[in-house]
């Protein structure tokens, strides 16, 4: 499969990157994540972690966006605190996103080869869970 590559959203790499400049502190929030909805607004929030498995920082913003209203989201990115830069959703989150938003494009890469693609393209030949849902009758 050929990657497709889309225009990088830098605004949504520096509100990341300054929320986890400014709100990750210690051991449980270490990641931050920003997206664009559909309608221009960006969405933040930052991961919980904890032993037993808490959330990533793209799972907790999937709730946070809900909260404000936005169900479509076009971009999202991750950003490690202590300045680590952009770092790529984890399995367990490129799975999520795309059962969520299967449209979705994700910017990964570092520093100047940051790059924009579909969620498809980080989960060749996935599993899509709405796919192999019984319809409700």
């Amino acid at each position: 499969m050929t990657e497709q590559i889309h225009p990088v959203d830098h605004e949504l790499i520096q509100a990341a990157a300054h929320l986890a400049r400014t709100r990750c502190r210690g051991d449980n929030h270490t990641m931050a994540a920003a997206a664009r909805a559909l309608d221009g607004r960006i969405i933040t929030a930052v991961n919980a972690y904890h032993f037993t498995g808490g959330p990533c920082a793209e799972l907790v913003l999937i709730g946070a966006a809900a909260a404000q209203g936005a169900y479509e989201l076009d971009t999202i990115v991750a950003v490690g605190d202590r300045d680590r830069g952009v770092v790529p959703p984890c399995g367990r989150c490129r799975q999520v996103l795309l059962d969520y938003f299967p449209t979705l494009k994700v910017i990964v890469g570092e520093h100047e080869r940051v790059r924009t693609v579909l969620i498809t393209d980080l989960l060749p030949a996935s599993y899509v869970w709405a796919d192999h849902q019984l319809d409700a009758e």
